[in-house]
């Protein structure tokens, strides 16, 4: 068995994946004091918001105003999420130096989420890599629907690594493996990592867990006991996917990193003020602490 990591990084993914999913639209302030918060939390990587199409996710339409107005702190990276070529010079006009891009296991899904085929969302990606590769712009991918779709139900382990293999040829530094529904069990989170590894290094790869069914604590533990190091994340466990029924609900970033520290994996975390952060989101959010470290703490 590979040695459980003596380090963990955490990407907070609270104020993309866990704000767009949200009914309740937040202010732009409200948004930057948020990043601005978490980024004096310790936490080394912050996904700031997306450059879609605010038609599909009004949520993020203030993506520019958002990543203007953030405090950029040394050593922190804050990435951004796009779709396309268009969304790429959207984020570098707003000065982003990160950014990300995403595809699904799952035909259905990828059919469903953004009509169009696995295959074809990649190579839509292929003129971005490229500009990003000239521009010196580090990018990183994930994959939804590694162990389970609302729309086909089982994905074969095979798609996820192809996929996985395909986004990390292109130059992404690193994978995020995302269980978008929450259907993961630990033997099979660990299957499909093990499967994913063997063909792109542990090294490069992360884990994306939703906690609809309350496994994502015990997914995120049998992956870190294969040496996995990151670990992806949303404050106060706020979000999901607006396009998988159900699937509302990110593992909590104060779960995760409670776990963590009780298992003497650093983070460089400050898990006080990263509980303050998630009771201050739930206020604005209008709705319960989705962390049970948060509440336990209350």
């Amino acid at each position: 068995m590979t040695a459980t990591p003596a380090t963990v990084r955490i990407v907070e993914v609270g104020a993309r994946d866990g704000l767009q999913n949200e009914k309740t639209i937040v202010p732009t302030p409200a948004k930057v004091e948020l990043i601005d918060r978490l980024s004096d939390t310790g936490l080394q990587t912050i996904e700031a918001t997306s450059f879609v199409s605010p038609k599909w996710v009004p949520q993020l339409a203030d993506a520019a105003d958002v990543y203007t107005a953030i405090r950029k702190k040394p050593g922190v990276r804050y990435p951004v999420l796009v779709p396309n070529l268009q969304g790429y010079e959207r984020a570098r006009n707003a000065g982003a130096t990160e950014i990300a891009v995403f595809s699904a296991a799952s035909e259905a899904f990828n059919r469903k989420n953004i009509n169009a085929s696995i295959d074809e969302s990649i190579e839509r990606f292929v003129p971005v890599m490229e500009r990003a590769r000239a521009d010196g712009v580090a990018v990183r991918g994930y994959v939804s629907t590694v162990l389970g779709c609302p729309y086909q139900g089982d994905v074969p382990v095979a798609d996820v690594v192809r996929v996985s293999r395909r986004l990390h040829d292109l130059g992404c530094y690193e994978i995020s493996l995302g269980d978008t529904i929450g259907i993961g069990t630990p033997a099979k989170a660990r299957a499909m990592l093990a499967a994913v590894a063997g063909e792109v290094p542990m090294t490069a790869l992360a884990v994306h867990f939703h906690d609809t069914r309350g496994q994502a604590l015990a997914n995120i533990l049998a992956c870190l006991e294969l040496g996995v190091a990151v670990v992806d994340a949303s404050v106060s466990g706020t979000g999901g996917c607006p396009y998988a029924r159900g699937a509302s609900g990110n593992v909590a970033s104060e779960d995760v990193v409670y776990m963590l520290h009780g298992m003497g994996i650093a983070t460089g975390v400050d898990l006080d003020r990263l509980i303050d952060t998630g009771r201050w989101l739930s206020a604005q959010l209008g709705r319960d602490n989705g962390s049970k470290v948060g509440k336990a703490a209350a």
